[in-house]
C-alpha cells in the first residue's frame, strides 16, 4: 500500500495528515540547548560542575562581554584521553552513571547533554590531557572537526566563543554585559559554597584581565572549612552572626549555618539550600526554612542561611528539571521536619543572643554627628538630646545641673551599685530610663534592654510551652462545615494529622468534599472555609502550610503583648534584675516576636573608642 507523499516545506502529506519525522542531530542538540543553556551563566554552571566532577582542586573561569563572546573554564582535574573527546560531544554519553541507574547519582552531571548542547549553539573547543599528551577537538554549530594534538598540562580547558551565534534569536533575550556578568559571578560563588576544598577564580577579560572573585582552597574540618568559605563569599558579618547547624533525622543529615533572627533580610537573597552538594530551589525546603523562623520574624523579613542536606542518593530524585535545580525526596516530610526541628533547636540553644549588627548600628548612630544648632546664650551648660531616630530634639542640661534647669528629666529608677551585682551575660541593672529602658552593667560593657519587648517574648515563650504540654484546645462545631474542594480535597486530607495538632479537625465527606468538625478554641469564631482555602494556597505554593499554627501563635503573641510589662511602668531593682535573669534562661529572648532586638550590648572598648580613649 502506497503512503502519501509529504510536502517537504510543511511536513504535511498530500492527504493533509501531519507526518511524524525524526529530527536531525543538530536540531535535537539545539532543542536541548534551549532547556539546558538559558544564558551564559547556565553554560558556566555546566562547565564548572564538569570540572568539579573531574576532581579538580583549582578552577579558573574567564569571561568576556558577560559570557557572550567568551567563556573559558580551566581545571586541574583528571582530564580526558584523545578517544574520549569525540564521545564527550555525543548526546547522552557520560562517565558519571552506570547503565540506567538514575536513582544512584553521586555527581553534578549525568545526562551527557551540556557539551553537545553548547557545541550546537556556539564555537566550542575542548583541550584535555589525562596522561602523556594533550589533545583538542573543535565543534562549531554542531559540526565536529578531527581530534588534534595540543600542548597542555594535566587537566582540561573548555573554551566557548560566540554563544548563540547559531541561534541568533536567543541573543535578543540576553541582558546587558554587566547583568550577565553578575549572574555568572552568582553561579560561581554558589558552587564555591558547596566545595570549600576547591579554589575558584573568576576573571573578566573583556578588555584587560581583571580578577572579580577569588577564593583559595579551605582546610580543616567541615565546619571550619565551610565557615572560612562563607566568610569570603557572604562576609564576616554573616558568619559572626550565624549558628552552626548539625542535625540528623531518619537517615537525613543537615549541616550548615543559619543566622540569628535579628540578622534578617528584606528578601530571600541570602538563602542557599543544597541537596547532596547540589544547589536547588525547592518549595518544600524554602517553606521549611520559613517555618523554622516563623515566630521570630515578621512576614516581611527573611532569614539568612546556607544549609546542606545529605542523604543516600536513592532517597532523592535529581532528574526532575532540565537544569537540575529541583529535586524530589522520597520522604518529603522527613526532609521538612529535619530543617524545622534542626533550626529551631539551634535557635533555642542560642538563648538570649542577638546579632552583633545591632550593636554596630547603635555605635554608628552615636558616631553620626548632628548638625550644630544656632548659637544662643546659655544660662547653664547643656548637651544635645536625641530622639529615637538619632535626630537632634533639643537641649538638656548636663547631669548635676538640675537646680539650674528644672526641666531636667532624672532617671526613672536608679539602683545603688552596692545593692546587687551579676556576672551573667546581661549584667546587673543600674537604672531605668524613660520608664522603658533598663541600663545594666556587664563585666565588659553595658546592656540597654527594652523592658516591654523583652517581657513580651518571655510571656510568649511561656504560653507556647503550656500549649505544647497541654495541646491546643478545640471547639466542636454544632453543625460541621461542609466544603467542596474537588481534586484539592485529597491534598488537604494528606495533612489532616498535622492540622489536628493545632486544633483543626477535618474529615472526608464524599468525593472532593471535606467536613470541618473542630476548630482551635483560641481563635474564637472563624470562617472555616476561608482558612481551609488559605491552607490549600500555601500547600500549592510551598508544599506545606503553617496557616493554622501561625494564627494560633499570632493570638498567643497578642496575649503575651497585653500580659507583658508595659512601657511607662517604673520597675524596682529586683524586678529589673529578675527580668534580666529570665532573659538569660529563655530561648529566643534576644528578639521580640517580630524579630526586633530586645536589647543592645555595647562593649567597654567600643564606648571608650567613641570618646577617643583608645
Amino acid at each position: 500500500m502506497a503512503h502519501p507523499t509529504p510536502n517537504i516545506s510543511t511536513g504535511i502529506a498530500d492527504s493533509g495528515r501531519p507526518v511524524i519525522r525524526q529530527l536531525d542531530e543538530a536540531a535535537i542538540n539545539r532543542i536541548a540547548a534551549g532547556e539546558v543553556v538559558e544564558r551564559p551563566a547556565s553554560a558556566v554552571k555546566e562547565l564548572v560542575e564538569n570540572a568539579i566532577d573531574a576532581g579538580a582542586r583549582r578552577i579558573v573561569v574567564e569571561v568576556a562581554h558577560g559570557g557572550k563572546t567568551l567563556i573559558r573554564v580551566s581545571d586541574d582535574g583528571c582530564g580526558m584521553e584523545a578517544d574520549d573527546l569525540p564521545m564527550a560531544l555525543s548526546r547522552h554519553a557520560t562517565s558519571k552513571i552506570d547503565g540506567t541507574d538514575l536513582l544512584n547519582i553521586h555527581s553534578f552531571g549525568f545526562r551527557g547533554e551540556a557539551l553537545p548542547s553548547l557545541g550546537s549553539v556556539g564555537r566550542l573547543c575542548i583541550t584535555s590531557r589525562a596522561s602523556d599528551a594533550g589533545h583538542m577537538i573543535r565543534v562549531t554549530g554542531g559540526a565536529h572537526e578531527a581530534v588534534k594534538p595540543a600542548a597542555l598540562n594535566r587537566g582540561t580547558v573548555v573554551e566557548l566563543r560566540d554563544l548563540f551565534f547559531a541561534t541568533p534569536a536567543r541573543l535578543k533575550f540576553l541582558r546587558t554585559d554587566r547583568a550577565e556578568m553578575q549572574a555568572i559571578s552568582d553561579v560561581v560563588k554558589r558552587l564555591a559554597m558547596a566545595e570549600p576544598s576547591i579554589g575558584f577564580t573568576l576573571k573578566d577579560v573583556t578588555e584587560v584581565e581583571r580578577v572579580t572573585f577569588r577564593v583559595d582552597p579551605e582546610s580543616g574540618d567541615l565546619f571550619d572549612a565551610l565557615r572560612g568559605r562563607l566568610t569570603a563569599i557572604m562576609g564576616r558579618e554573616f558568619t559572626d552572626n550565624a549558628l552552626a547547624i548539625d542535625a540528623e533525622r531518619e537517615g537525613l543529615h543537615l549541616r550548615g549555618y543559619a543566622a540569628l533572627p535579628t540578622y534578617s533580610r528584606g528578601s530571600a537573597v541570602a538563602q542557599f539550600l543544597f541537596v547532596n552538594g547540589r544547589l536547588v530551589r525547592d518549595k518544600l525546603l524554602i517553606g521549611a526554612l520559613r517555618a523554622a523562623y516563623m515566630d521570630v520574624l515578621s512576614r516581611d523579613r527573611h532569614p539568612a542561611a546556607v544549609l546542606f542536606i545529605g542523604c543516600p542518593s536513592e532517597r532523592v530524585d535529581v532528574n526532575v528539571h532540565p537544569a537540575k535545580s529541583e529535586v524530589r525526596f522520597r520522604e518529603p516530610t522527613a526532609a521538612r521536619s529535619l530543617i524545622v526541628t534542626g533550626l529551631r533547636h539551634a535557635l533555642a540553644e542560642a538563648g538570649h543572643r542577638a546579632s552583633s549588627t545591632v550593636a554596630d548600628a547603635t555605635l554608628q548612630a552615636f558616631q553620626t554627628a548632628p548638625q550644630a544648632p544656632p548659637a544662643e546664650p546659655l544660662s547653664s551648660p547643656r548637651v544635645y538630646q536625641m530622639d529615637r531616630t538619632g535626630q537632634q530634639r533639643g537641649f538638656a542640661p548636663i547631669r548635676g545641673m538640675e537646680e539650674a534647669a528644672p526641666s531636667w528629666s532624672a532617671p526613672s529608677a536608679r539602683v545603688d551599685e552596692a545593692v546587687i551585682d551579676s556576672d551573667g551575660p546581661l549584667g546587673a541593672a543600674r537604672a531605668q530610663v524613660h520608664e522603658n529602658y533598663i541600663i545594666a552593667q556587664t563585666p565588659g560593657g553595658i546592656v540597654v534592654v527594652d523592658q516591654h519587648a523583652a517581657h513580651e517574648r518571655l510571656v510568649y515563650e511561656r504560653l507556647k510551652t503550656q500549649m505544647a504540654e497541654n495541646g491546643v484546645a478545640r471547639q466542636a462545631l454544632l453543625i460541621p462545615e461542609i466544603i467542596t474542594l474537588g481534586t484539592d480535597a485529597d491534598r488537604l486530607l494528606d495533612h489532616a494529622a498535622e492540622l489536628e495538632r493545632f486544633g483543626l479537625v477535618i474529615e472526608p465527606f464524599g468525593p472532593g468534599t471535606v467536613a470541618v468538625r473542630e476548630t482551635p478554641a483560641i481563635l474564637g469564631e472563624i470562617n472555616a472555609e476561608a482558612m481551609v482555602r488559605d491552607i490549600l494556597d500555601e500547600l500549592a505554593d510551598l508544599g506545606d502550610s503553617q496557616t493554622v499554627q501561625a494564627r494560633v501563635e499570632a493570638v498567643l503573641s497578642r496575649v503575651a503583648c497585653h500580659g507583658s510589662i508595659r512601657s511607662g511602668r517604673q520597675m524596682r531593682a529586683d524586678e529589673m534584675n529578675a527580668l534580666l535573669r529570665e532573659m538569660e534562661a529563655t530561648p529566643l529572648s534576644g528578639q521580640c516576636n517580630h524579630g526586633r532586638p530586645t536589647y543592645v550590648e555595647l562593649k567597654l572598648a567600643d564606648i571608650e573608642r567613641l570618646f577617643g580613649r583608645t
